[in-house]
C-alpha cells in the first residue's frame, strides 16, 4: 500500500514515532532519498521513540556505517548508512544481513543493497521547493492509517509525543498512549465507522457525571480521536492484585448501573430488543458448524423468550461491553468507562450479565448474587421477572460470544479467545438451567461442550493472521 504526503519536520518525526509503535523485530525500513531529505531525522525520531526514557543521542552513521541500539523491550535496532559502501559484499562484514532476521533495521541509501531484504518497507523522502517541507512516499502495510494517525496527532498539537501501543480488543480498533510535554493521552484509531457513536455517547456520559474520558481532539470522518488517559488500573488487574477490593468494586458497579438507569435513554441508541437479540445469536451457529454439527435456528426461540420474559420492562441504557476489562479503578473517583461505542437500549439486566458473567475472568457466585440483590433493592424491580430475563440475556450473550470466538480464530487468525470458551459455556449452562429456558436448553442439548479436544480441533483450522 502506497501513501503520499507533504510533511514538515514535526509531521516527519510524528510519522517516525507512529511507525516505531507499530514495528516488530524482523522488519527493515529502507529510507530512500537524496542528501538533506530528512532520512536521519526520521531514523533519530524512530529510535528515540522506541527507547523512551532511555533515549540516547542518535548520531548519523555516515562514518561508522552502522550504529546499534536497544529498546526497553530488548529489541535491537540497527541504523545503517550505506552511502560509503563500495561493494555489497561488505554487508556481510557489517553483520547487517544477519541482523535483519531478528532486529529492526533502518537503512539509509538502500540502493547500495544488492537485493531487497525480506520484510522490508520503503519510506522515500525528497525535498520540496520550500526548505521546511519534504515529500514522503510510504510503501508499507497500512500506510494510509499510519499517515492519518501521524497527521492527526501533529495537527492536534501532540506531534512531539512518544507513541506506545496499548492492548486492543477483538475488533479492528487500535489504541495508543501518547506521552508528550502536555502529559498523557490516548489515541483511538477506529477504521470501522463507530467513532461518531463513541463521541456521542462520551458527551452524553460526561454531561451526566459518569467517568468517560474527556475528548481532547477528534476527526470522526477518519475514525480518530484523542481522549483523556484514564490510567492503567483496569478493574480486572486491580482485582487480580487485590481480590479484597471485589466487594466494594461490585457494589460500585451496581450503583453505577442504578444511576445510569435513572436517566432517560439517549435518543440516538439503537434498540436491543427481541428481534435484534435473535439476529445476533445467529453467530452461535459458527461453533457447531466448526465441529460439523447442525443445530436448529434458535433465533425464533430467543425472540419468543424475550417476549415472554423481558418485553414488559422499559428498555434502559446499556453500555453493552460492560466488564472488568473496560472499567478503570480510580480510587474514590467514579469508575472510568471505555469501549461503550456499541451502547444500546436494552433490558436493565443486560449490563449486569455482562459484568457478572465475564468471559475473561471468574466472578465468585456470592459476588454475582450480592450484586444482583443490591441492584434489585435499589430499583424495586420484580425479582422473579428480573431473574428470568437475566438468565435469558446471559444465555443469548454467551451463545453469541461462542460464535464470535470461533470466528476470531477461523477468519481472523486470533486463536487466544478459544481459551475462554469453557468459562463462557459454563455461564450458558447455568442460565439454561432456569426453568423458563427449558425450550432453549432442549434445542441445544446435542451441542458438545468445548473441552480441550474440541478447542484444539478449532485451533487447528485457525486462519493465518
Amino acid at each position: 500500500m502506497t501513501t503520499r504526503l507533504i510533511a514538515d519536520e514535526t509531521l516527519t518525526a510524528a510519522l517516525a514515532r507512529m511507525l516505531a509503535a507499530d514495528l516488530a523485530p524482523g522488519w527493515t525500513v529502507l529510507l530512500d532519498g537524496p542528501v538533506g531529505a530528512g532520512k536521519t531525522h526520521f531514523a533519530r525520531a524512530f529510535i528515540r521513540a522506541r527507547q523512551g526514557d532511555l533515549a540516547e543521542d542518535v548520531p548519523s552513521p555516515t562514518f561508522t556505517l552502522v550504529q546499534t541500539y536497544d529498546d526497553p523491550l530488548g529489541t535491537e535496532i540497527w541504523h545503517a548508512d550505506l552511502y560509503r559502501l563500495t561493494d555489497p559484499s561488505e554487508l556481510h562484514e557489517l553483520g547487517l544481513e544477519e541482523a535483519m532476521s531478528d532486529a529492526i533495521c533502518l537503512i539509509e541509501w538502500p540502493d547500495r543493497l544488492e537485493t531487497r531484504p525480506p520484510h522490508a518497507m520503503t519510506i522515500a523522502l525528497t525535498p520540496c521547493p520550500d526548505p521546511a517541507l519534504r515529500r514522503i512516499v510510504l510503501d508499507c502495510p497500512d500506510a494510509a492509517r499510519l499517515a492519518a494517525r501521524a497527521g492527526f496527532v501533529a495537527q492536534a498539537g501532540w506531534g512531539e509525543a512518544r507513541v506506545v501501543p496499548l492492548a486492543g480488543d477483538a475488533s479492528a480498533r487500535r489504541y495508543f498512549r501518547l506521552q508528550g510535554p502536555q502529559g498523557a493521552a490516548v489515541l483511538m484509531d477506529d477504521p470501522g465507522g463507530s467513532m461518531p457513536a463513541f463521541l456521542a455517547m462520551t458527551r452524553w456520559l460526561l454531561d451526566r457525571g459518569f467517568g468517560a474520558p474527556a475528548i481532547l481532539a477528534q476527526d470522526a470522518p477518519q475514525g480518530l480521536a484523542l481522549v483523556q488517559d484514564l490510567g492503567d488500573d483496569l478493574l480486572a488487574r486491580v482485582l487480580e492484585r487485590d481480590p479484597a477490593v471485589a466487594p466494594v468494586a461490585y457494589d460500585r458497579i451496581a450503583d453505577l448501573l442504578v444511576d445510569l438507569h435513572h436517566h432517560p435513554v439517549p435518543d440516538f441508541l439503537p434498540a436491543l430488543d427481541g428481534a435484534a437479540l435473535a439476529d445476533q445469536v445467529g453467530l452461535f451457529s459458527l461453533y457447531p458448524q466448526a465441529l460439523g454439527i447442525d443445530v436448529p435456528d434458535i433465533g425464533p426461540l430467543i425472540a419468543g423468550l424475550h417476549a415472554d420474559l423481558a418485553a414488559d420492562q422499559r428498555p434502559l441504557t446499556a453500555l453493552r461491553d460492560f466488564h472488568a476489562e473496560n472499567l478503570i479503578w480510580r480510587g474514590a473517583a467514579p469508575l472510568g468507562l471505555i469501549d461503550y461505542q456499541d451502547a444500546v437500549a436494552a433490558h436493565p439486566a443486560y449490563d449486569l450479565v455482562s459484568a457478572l458473567q465475564d468471559a475473561r475472568r471468574d466472578v465468585p457466585a456470592e459476588t454475582e448474587a450480592a450484586t444482583i440483590a443490591r441492584y434489585l433493592a435499589a430499583t424495586g424491580l420484580d425479582e422473579a421477572r428480573f431473574r428470568g430475563a437475566y438468565a435469558l440475556l446471559g444465555a443469548q450473550r454467551g451463545l453469541r460470544i461462542m460464535g464470535i470466538f470461533t470466528r476470531l480464530c477461523l477468519r481472523d487468525g486470533k486463536p487466544r479467545y478459544l481459551d475462554f470458551m469453557p468459562r463462557v459455556w459454563g455461564h450458558v449452562q447455568r442460565n439454561l438451567a432456569h426453568p423458563a429456558l427449558a425450550p432453549l436448553a432442549g434445542a441445544l442439548a446435542d451441542v458438545p461442550a468445548p473441552d480441550a479436544a474440541i478447542i484444539e480441533r478449532i485451533r487447528a483450522r485457525c486462519a493465518r493472521p
